[in-house]
């Protein structure tokens, strides 16, 4: 089945209007134009004393302990997050990866790895089985350690399908395929 003609040419407008690939000069939306960094002055420092050595290490204890504390309270992990909006969907696991494309094996790996990193495709495979909006997209991507990016032609198409609730998981790869772009769950 080829993508309907409507549909391909407003996905080249999306990609027109948020696409900031090599041939657009322009910065990607909402990018800050760069400024150079302030020149930071010598200070003068103080001659080493077992003062000074002690407030030092005083110092990095305390940002050890920092440290400690964020990574004691990460946020939940990709499984986590994709095992509830399942439950919340009140989707059976099966509706739900057969939607995204992913075969048992692959969920059952998932479910059993709290640890578990998806590749990106995979990762939009299930945000398109859940119906997920654009911001629940990209907050379920960085779960994984990824996300939607402007630079990205493959992106923007998702982006497009997501923000226009398309979902149909085969549409979106005939786009991507249209757009000579490498496809998801295939």
């Amino acid at each position: 089945m080829r993508l309907k003609k409507t549909v391909k040419a407003e996905i080249e407008a999306y990609i027109l209007r948020h696409y900031a690939g090599e041939s657009m000069p322009t910065p990607a939306f909402g990018a800050a134009p760069r400024m150079a960094a302030p020149k930071l002055q010598k200070a003068s420092m103080p001659a080493p004393s077992a003062l000074r050595e002690e407030a030092v290490i005083e110092e990095a204890a305390c940002y050890a302990k920092a440290l400690d504390d964020l990574v004691i309270e990460l946020d939940e992990s990709f499984q986590e997050a994709l095992l509830r909006m399942i439950d919340e969907r009140g989707m059976k696991d099966s509706a739900c990866y057969k939607r995204a494309g992913v075969d048992r094996k692959l969920f059952s790996k998932i479910r059993s790895n709290p640890a578990y990193k998806p590749s990106k495709p995979t990762a939009i495979a299930f945000a398109l089985a859940l119906e997920l909006d654009l911001h629940e997209t990209e907050v379920f991507l960085r779960r994984a350690g990824y996300a939607l990016s402007h630079s990205s032609k493959f992106d923007v198409i998702v982006e497009y399908f997501i923000v226009n609730r398309r979902y149909d998981l085969r549409e979106l790869n005939e786009a991507l395929y249209e757009f000579d772009q490498p496809l998801i769950g295939v």
